[in-house]
């Protein structure tokens, strides 16, 4: 594409640019209407505005990212990023934003005024599918300009309507603005401190005027920005069910008996002979089930994630386990399409307990009842199971994961 330069720039080496994201969420979405906005409305199971989160943050060279909301939503994104995705929470300001979009960002770009990066990089919260490509791109445009946003060509033809009826405009020179649009520190911190802001539309706006060194890059259709209800169904379509990976996992645990009064069969305190043994609350099935999940992630099992060698996890609820497990599908932009959990005892009975232990295990994962299967069976009196010296689970997870989650 083509660049366009008013002042001569530096050149520097974009792979070491350090930068810090501006996501703008502080938008009452009027066009798009509903009680809630859309940048918190769930798009594959996350917030919308946390899907442009992670992919800054996963980006190895964004140190921090200013969340800009309005201040009644403080609360709500806090809330949002530690149920979601926790640890992201220490490298997130969340700021109160303003009437206009501009006054959000001037809001955002106070607060990277003593950070230590090269560039901001301004992105609206409605637009989901940003990508780790995107963002090198728009690097490598900062290494000679001192700004660069992402642009796609207009394919359709252009009519601007008048008086005299329809005039037909040149399409070759016109291109379809996206964000993120990314800005050296200084340059920006000066913009937004020295410009009028009530009729900026973007960022580049302020920087045409102020004669920076400009570029546009290559942009991308998944940047599509969500503006009616309709368009949902649309991205969703787009950024995840095109390039959907189904994943399963295996998951088998096993603990013996020991003297007690009862036992924890995936959350569920059944009174019986015996209780389990184990470093922890010694819930066989949710244990398996916890390997499942890890499994068809390729993360390892629980014993790498939670070594009984560690002391902290002596007696530790397995559902800590269990939900960690769970998140990190969701901190991949996945879902969870089925559980299916085996015990296998000749005592105590499960089937009494079975849609308290559906339940309970759908709580914790997040997920709908329906997609969780918990079933008994018995070994006919054979091996240690029928010599009723221990119990043993088997599991099976179904996830389904999008591609963008592997490349960002």
């Amino acid at each position: 594409m083509k660049t366009r330069t008013k002042i001569n720039c530096s050149i520097i080496d974009h792979n070491s640019i350090r930068i810090c994201g501006i996501i703008v969420a502080a938008g009452a979405a009027n066009r798009f209407g509903g009680r809630i906005p859309k940048q918190f409305l769930p798009l594959a199971g996350i917030p919308v505005f946390l899907h442009s989160l992670r992919a800054f943050l996963s980006h190895s060279q964004c140190e921090r990212c200013v969340v800009v909301c309005a201040p009644t939503e403080i609360d709500r994104v806090r809330s949002d990023i530690i149920e979601f995705f926790p640890d992201l929470l220490d490298r997130t300001v969340i700021v109160a934003g303003g009437s206009e979009r501009a006054e959000s960002v001037a809001n955002g770009v106070k607060t990277v005024l003593d950070d230590d990066v090269d560039a901001v990089f301004i992105h609206d919260a409605a637009r989901p599918g940003l990508s780790h490509d995107v963002l090198d791109r728009l690097l490598a445009g900062l290494s000679a300009h001192h700004g660069s946003a992402p642009a796609l060509p207009v394919v359709d033809a252009l009519k601007r309507s008048s008086a005299k009826g329809f005039e037909t405009i040149e399409r070759k020179e016109v291109y379809r603005i996206q964000t993120p649009q990314a800005i050296r520190t200084e340059q920006v911190n000066l913009i937004y401190s020295n410009a009028e802001l009530s009729n900026a539309v973007d960022d580049f706006q302020l920087a045409e005027a102020a004669g920076l060194s400009l570029t546009l890059v290559e942009g991308d259709e998944k940047l599509s920005k969500l503006t009616y209800q309709q368009d949902f169904a649309k991205l969703e379509h787009v950024l995840f069910n095109q390039n959907l990976i189904i994943r399963t996992g295996l998951g088998y645990d096993v603990h013996a008996f020991e003297p007690g009064d009862s036992v924890q069969l995936c959350g569920v305190p059944i009174r019986h002979t015996h209780k389990l043994k184990g470093h922890s609350d010694a819930d066989v099935a949710w244990h398996a089930l916890t390997d499942a999940l890890l499994g068809a992630l390729a993360l390892g099992d629980i014993g790498d994630h939670f070594p009984p060698s560690d002391p902290q996890w002596k007696g530790s609820a397995s559902s800590i386990f269990l939900k960690f497990a769970a998140d990190k599908v969701r901190e991949l932009g996945g879902t969870i399409s089925n559980l299916d959990v085996t015990i296998v005892c000749e005592a105590p009975k499960v089937k009494p307990h079975r849609e308290a232990m559906r339940q309970a295990t759908a709580d914790i994962v997040g997920i709908d009842v329906s997609k969780v299967s918990v079933k008994a069976t018995t070994t006919e009196a054979l091996g240690f199971e029928g010599r009723r010296e221990g119990i043993s689970s088997q599991a099976i997870a179904t996830i389904a994961l999008p591609s963008l989650s592997t490349g960002f």
